[in-house]
C-alpha cells in the first residue's frame, strides 16, 4: 500500500520510456545494483508489480507489440481515470478504491512499453487449449453445477481464501495491492504478494526436489543462480488451481536486478497437457516502500456459512 504520487510516476516515465526490457538487462550498470557480502544482486526488499499492462494483448492491438512512449502515456492516461461509484452504496465503501490510497494511479509502476505481459506467442495471448483440457474443464464445469453447494470444500478455492489465479508460479500483478516483499538469504528467496500473502520459499541451495507424487497448490519450487539471475523452476502442481498447471506441467521464472529500484521478472509455462505450445511473459517491478500490510482474506468467514445455510433453507423448504 506503500505510494508514490502520480507526478512522480510520470517523472520515471518520461526518464526511461526509451527503454524496453531487453535493453534494461543489456544497459544496467553493475555499479548501481546492491550486492550482498557474497557479491550477488541483493533483491531485498519492498517491489511494486501495478502496471497498466493487461496481461494477454488486446485484440484491437493485433501484432503491434510495443507501444511508442507517447502512445503509452496517452494509454496508460486513460487506464489510470478514477471513476466514482454512487455515493452511499456498497460500492463506494469497497471499490473506491483511490479513497484508500489502492488505486493504480497511485501506485509505484515501473516502464513498460508492451502492448501485454504475454511475450510468446507472438500475438501477445495465452494459446488455446488441447482437447484433453477442453474435455477436463468441461467435466469440472457440468460436475460444480450439479454439486456447487453440497460442502464448503466444493466452493471455489478464491471463495475460500486459500489461493487466487495470480499467486504462485507464474506470478501475475492484480488490479490493486500490487505489492511484494522479497527476503533474501545465502540460500533462500522468499517472495510474498500482498494479496494473499502465502510466502514462496525458494531454496537456491541445490536440493533435491520433492517426490512428484507429493502435489502442492502453489507447486514446488527449486531456484539457482545464472550469473546475475535467480531462475526458478516450478512443479508439483495440482493441477486444481486457476493456474491449470497438470503436476507434470512446469514453470521456469528469472529474476533479474536490471538497476537499483528495477527487478525484470520472466516466466515460461510449459505443460502440453494443457496448452497447445509453451508461453512467456515479462513485466518490471519497482522499488517501493514498507512495510507491507496485512491482507487478510476473510470472505468466507461470512459468506460462506451464509451461502450454505441459505443453501440448505432452500432445500427444507422444498425450493431446490
Amino acid at each position: 500500500m506503500s505510494n508514490r504520487s502520480l507526478a512522480g510516476a510520470i517523472g520515471v516515465l518520461a526518464a526511461g520510456a526509451l527503454l524496453v526490457s531487453a535493453q534494461l538487462v543489456a544497459q544496467s550498470s553493475d555499479s548501481e545494483i546492491p550486492r550482498t557480502a557474497a557479491g550477488k544482486p541483493n533483491f531485498q526488499g519492498h517491489w511494486s508489480s501495478a502496471t497498466v499492462t493487461p496481461l494477454q494483448r488486446p485484440q484491437e492491438l493485433a501484432d503491434k507489440e510495443f507501444f511508442t512512449p507517447e502512445e503509452f502515456a496517452e494509454y496508460e492516461a486513460g487506464r489510470l481515470v478514477v471513476t466514482e461509484t454512487e455515493a452511499n452504496t456498497a460500492g463506494d465503501v469497497h471499490y473506491q478504491l483511490v479513497d484508500f490510497g489502492l488505486d493504480r494511479s497511485q501506485n509505484d509502476r515501473a516502464v513498460n512499453l508492451r502492448t501485454s505481459i504475454i511475450t510468446a506467442p507472438a500475438d501477445g495471448r495465452i494459446p488455446s487449449t488441447t482437447p484433453e483440457a477442453q474435455a477436463i474443464a468441461a467435466e469440472r464445469r457440468a460436475y460444480s453445477q450439479e454439486h456447487a453447494y453440497d460442502s464448503a470444500s466444493n466452493r471455489p478455492l478464491a471463495e475460500r481464501c486459500i489461493t487466487w489465479g495470480h499467486n504462485g508460479a507464474p506470478m501475475t500483478p492484480v488490479g490493486y495491492n500490487s505489492n511484494n516483499q522479497i527476503i533474501q538469504t545465502g540460500d533462500h528467496l522468499v517472495f510474498v504478494q500482498e494479496m494473499m500473502q502465502e510466502p514462496r520459499i525458494i531454496p537456491l541451495d541445490g536440493r533435491d526436489r520433492i517426490s512428484a507424487e507429493i502435489p502442492q497448490w502453489f507447486g514446488s519450487s527449486r531456484g539457482h543462480w545464472e550469473g546475475d539471475t535467480i531462475v526458478v523452476e516450478t512443479t508439483n502442481y495440482t493441477g486444481l488451481t486457476n493456474r491449470n498447471i497438470t503436476p507434470t506441467g512446469k514453470v521456469t521464472e528469472r529474476f533479474t536486478m536490471t538497476g537499483p529500484d528495477t527487478v525484470l521478472y520472466q516466466f515460461t509455462v510449459d505443460d502440453p497437457k494443457v496448452w497447445t505450445s509453451t508461453w512467456s511473459g515479462e513485466y518490471s517491478m519497482s522499488r517501493t516502500e514498507g512495510p507491507m500490510f496485512e491482507y487478510a482474506c476473510h470472505e468466507g468467514n461470512y459468506g460462506l456459512p451464509n451461502i450454505l445455510s441459505g443453501i440448505r433453507a432452500e432445500e427444507a423448504a422444498g425450493l431446490r
